[in-house]
């Protein structure tokens, strides 16, 4: 055949981002669903890639073997190139990395045409080694940059690092914990030694980042622990300070007693498998209210009657200051005679059932139903608590459901969100006898102080309910509770005063804000809302020395917060001259009061709660306003894109912030991705030994046999061949077929490049002179097939082979330029052995630009043609492979030619002798 073949490689991206989807166009394979349900997407293995394959490892050996004895073998235009074939990552790749990175990024500022794009960087936490989620968001975030660069669009990246918090602090001080020296440390010290560990890790992980070719402003990356960046931080904190969101209360909140610090909810993780003790507790009652006296006068002997409750945490009895009922269920008074557990029980009607169970009631004349009442005319009623014989009030309680329990609430409001909410409505003040290590204080009483409510204290509260006859149940309960994410131990909640920012008020202007967000995926939409819906407020405030200090100065005597405009701006002014480490350096408290409250008569000392790490983070927004030339009706930044559990985290804390002070979202694209797991779709975690260190892909392991030095292609490869919004697998295998999927692009780059080594563009044909072409959007083994015979055996200058190699030079140029986001270094190899062809040779490819589009090289109706033809080839070859495989002899196809020696066609008239083809190139 002697028709051309174009192939179009990319078709011209229009939209905002680049969907990796397009990166199809590579060899890239659609999603794949794996056995264990985790979808992953090869690079398929494309015709062509096969073919070429095929042709360079057996070909040319039989080409090679076969010179000894053809006299014409060295008269055929075989490929010559010096792009090998084995990448040899780890040695080559450092030749093309700063020409695509560091050189890279000053040029496309200063010269790109198009106005400035910003992906800004979620600050990754500076504590610890980088894994494979680290890979997958950073490379994920270069291959956009990577296209908007080529577009032409002036690309600004700063990363960050998140520097602040409890890891940190307890990284830093590991050692010294060790030694039990912790104790005898001041703030100052511990953070200045968290600051040292924290840099060190900003500096061990940037090296990572940068051997991965992300691009980006990497001399000026930020971090949080900057004082430009703390000021920016307390000026926006003093900004909603002036709009009103800030407050401080004593309510519960999280509350860590390993960390010894309050949490916000993005900071709790669930165990599924927490074991708790749960107890049925009967509350003698002392006096019913007015509505219900009457109506039981003389049918439920009050001596005799409880509340029944149930609960899973019986370290907070002590805090009991109220029982809870639902103003709309109805309860019963049911008479028990069963041993020690005998009297009148209270218990929701719905309940009576799992009462019954509870306390193992099988004979119909151990119980019975006294009388029924609604939930309101039970509030008022008064009971007496088994261990303090306290008297307290049963009151309406709208959370109380049918669906556990007995349908009456233990309420402690110094223990539970919706317990507080309760009481606050009646003026009942919290009760919370615990100090921050989670350990009973001296107002528990009972010989309560100094137990840890966890364990000793929950224990002994139990053994103080049995004495006093009011345990009826006890059993182990498995449930799902909530732990500190950083130390994996439980929490609790619990009263303590804290600084707040109420975003009660901010919900349904920052989700009306989202409707003009750009979701990837769209699903995205739904779970931020829910995020932010749920979040009434926030608590802030941490207890611990390495952070931001929260600007509050206390009166000595009265304990009154000072948080006034006057007096922020005040505090921030010195740590600006000063810092945020004078905030425990500096001896004077006075030094910190405006000179307008210095002489009001009152002392003030200063508070050392420090920021939440997720306002430290959520306010990195801050850095990206009035940046020149920018658009001010855009967003901020153009794209966000982290992991799916920044829907709770940075995404929110983002928003939450910038709605508060700009009412606007910080972003105009949100794009996620999942996790990485390994093969078996496991999480990955050291204890079970499935992890996959970037490091070792790219740079090998210590047996390299086993874990050969992939380089960092292969690893940016796998990023792109992921369906990147799902949870995506990871595993040795899955690395080694990327690499050879790696192998089977550089071959493909080989035979093109060999086949335009005697090729300049002077040798261009153009378009209208060319052949038939059809289009197709993968190479393809078809063209290759069918190219061949020209490029090897045509005369160098014929115009049929120039036409061959006019395809190939556009084909290997669309390859390489849509190739080059994902395998950067790849795709500079093959530029470096190329662009000495083009008309205007750079030092880059990504200084050649994106593909253009040229709609003359579009025919759809040779493209209908050539779809039929190849539809018949690959039909043809299948009943050929059926032959084969049988051993059959296919006469049908048997010619009278014969075989020439020098291009192996059966054109020759005799044995022996060249076709008529051979013998005028020859001739020539």
């Amino acid at each position: 055949m002697n028709q051309v073949a174009f192939i179009s490689c990319l078709r011209s991206q229009q939209s905002q981002i680049m969907t990796l989807g397009s990166l199809r166009t590579l060899g890239l394979n659609t999603p794949i669903r794996m056995s264990n349900g985790i979808r992953v997407a090869l690079p398929r293995t494309t015709q062509t890639c096969t073919y070429t394959q095929r042709h360079l490892s057996t070909s040319l050996p039989r080409l090679a073997k076969a010179e000894k004895t053809n006299p014409y073998t060295s008269t055929i235009l075989l490929p010559k190139t010096e792009f090998p074939l084995r990448a040899d990552a780890a040695k080559r790749e450092h030749a093309y990395l700063d020409r695509c990175t560091k050189d890279l990024y000053p040029w496309q500022l200063k010269n790109n045409p198009k106005n400035t794009f910003i992906l800004h960087d979620g600050p990754p936490y500076a504590n610890g080694g980088l894994h494979s989620g680290h890979a997958m968001n950073k490379i994920l975030k270069d291959i956009v940059n990577r296209h908007k660069l080529l577009l032409g669009h002036k690309v600004m990246y700063r990363p960050g690092w998140d520097c602040h918090g409890l890891p940190i602090e307890m990284k830093a001080l590991e050692q010294i914990r060790k030694e039990g020296k912790e104790a005898s440390l001041s703030a100052t010290e511990i953070r200045r030694l968290a600051r040292k560990k924290a840099v060190t890790e900003v500096e061990n992980q940037k090296k990572d980042f940068m051997s991965w070719a992300v691009i980006g402003d990497w001399d000026n990356a930020y971090m949080t622990l900057t004082k430009d960046y703390e000021i920016r931080q307390l000026e926006l904190f003093h900004d909603m300070i002036k709009k009103g969101y800030i407050y401080r209360q004593l309510k519960p909140v999280y509350w860590s007693p390993s960390s010894k610090s309050a949490l916000a909810e993005s900071e709790l993780e669930y165990n599924e498998k927490h074991v708790s003790q749960s107890i049925h507790v009967r509350f003698p009652i002392k006096k019913l209210a007015p509505k219900l006296a009457d109506k039981w006068k003389d049918v439920v002997p009050i001596d005799k009657l409880y509340a029944l409750i149930w609960t899973t945490t019986p370290w907070t009895i002590p805090s009991n200051k109220a029982i809870a009922v639902h103003p709309d269920l109805v309860y019963s008074a049911v008479e028990v005679l069963h041993g020690d557990k005998s009297g009148v029980y209270i218990v929701g009607l719905d309940r009576l059932d799992a009462f019954k169970t509870e306390l193992n009631i099988t004979e119909e004349d151990q119980i019975r139903l006294l009388g029924n009442v609604n939930g309101s005319e039970l509030a008022g009623t008064e009971y007496t608590h088994p261990l303090y014989e306290t008297t307290l009030p049963m009151i309406s309680g709208e959370h109380v459901t049918a669906e556990s329990g007995t349908c009456l609430v233990h309420t402690a409001p110094g223990h539970g969100m919706e317990d507080y909410e309760a009481c606050s409505k009646l003026g009942i003040e919290p009760f919370s006898p615990l100090d921050d290590e989670g350990r009973y204080t001296k107002e528990a009483g009972l010989g309560l102080e100094g137990k840890e409510a966890f364990t000793d204290g929950n224990s002994m509260v139990i053994d103080a309910l049995t004495k006093a006859g009011a345990l009826v149940r006890q059993r182990a309960y498995t449930h799902k509770y909530p732990y500190d994410w950083r130390t994996k131990k439980p929490i609790m909640l619990r009263a303590t005063s804290q600084w707040f920012a109420n975003v009660e008020n901010l919900q349904k202007e920052a989700v009306k804000a989202l409707q003009s967000v750009k979701m990837v995926p769209s699903v995205s939409m739904k779970r931020l809302e829910q995020f932010t819906l749920s979040r009434k407020e926030w608590c802030i405030s941490r207890q611990r020395s390495w952070g931001v200090p929260i600007p509050a100065l206390y009166d000595v005597e009265t304990g009154e917060a000072l948080m006034t405009d006057e007096s922020v701006q005040h505090i921030i002014k010195v740590f600006g001259e000063r810092g945020t480490d004078s905030w425990w350096g500096e001896e004077d408290d006075n030094i910190f009061v405006a000179p307008q409250y210095q002489q009001n008569g009152k002392v003030y000392k200063r508070g050392y709660d420090t920021m939440d790490v997720w306002f430290d983070s959520g306010t990195s927004w801050t850095m990206l306003k009035d940046i020149p030339d920018r658009d001010p009706t855009l967003p901020i930044a153009d794209v966000y894109l982290e992991g799916s559990d920044q829907h709770r985290g940075w995404f929110q804390s983002s928003l939450l912030t910038s709605i508060a002070t700009t009412g606007k979202t910080p972003y105009g694209t949100l794009i996620t991705h999942g996790f990485v797991l390994d093969e078996e779709g496991h999480k990955m975690s050291k204890s079970l030994g499935n992890v996959l260190v970037p490091s070792v892909i790219t740079r090998g392991g210590k047996d390299k046999k086993k874990s050969p030095a992939y380089g960092t292609d292969v690893l940016r490869l796998w990023v792109a061949s992921c369906e990147y919004t799902k949870d995506v697998a990871m595993g040795p295998s899955i690395i080694a077929q990327i690499s050879e999927n790696m192998r089977k692009i550089r071959t493909t780059a080989r035979f093109m490049l060999g086949n335009l080594h005697d090729f300049n563009h002077t040798d261009i044909v153009p378009y209208n002179q060319l052949k038939e072409n059809f289009t197709t959007n993968t190479l393809s083994a078809f063209y290759f097939d069918v190219i061949k015979d020209r490029l090897y055996n045509e005369k160098a200058s014929e115009n049929s082979r120039r036409m061959a190699q006019t395809v190939l030079f556009q084909v290997l140029k669309s390859y390489t330029t849509s190739l080059s986001p994902v395998a950067c270094h790849t795709a500079e190899e093959i530029y470096e052995n190329y662009r000495s062809m083009t008309p205007q040779p750079e030092s880059s490819v990504f200084k050649t630009g994106w593909l253009v589009k040229d709609s003359e090289w579009k025919n759809e109706s040779l493209e209908a043609k050539w779809a039929i033809l190849k539809e018949l080839k690959g039909q043809i070859n299948q009943v050929l492979e059926l032959a084969r495989q049988d051993k059959c002899k296919i006469y049908t196809q048997r010619t009278e030619q014969h075989k020439c020696p020098r291009c192996w066609n059966y054109q020759a008239s005799e044995a022996d002798t060249l076709c008529p083809r051979c013998t005028q190139v020859l001739n020539a």
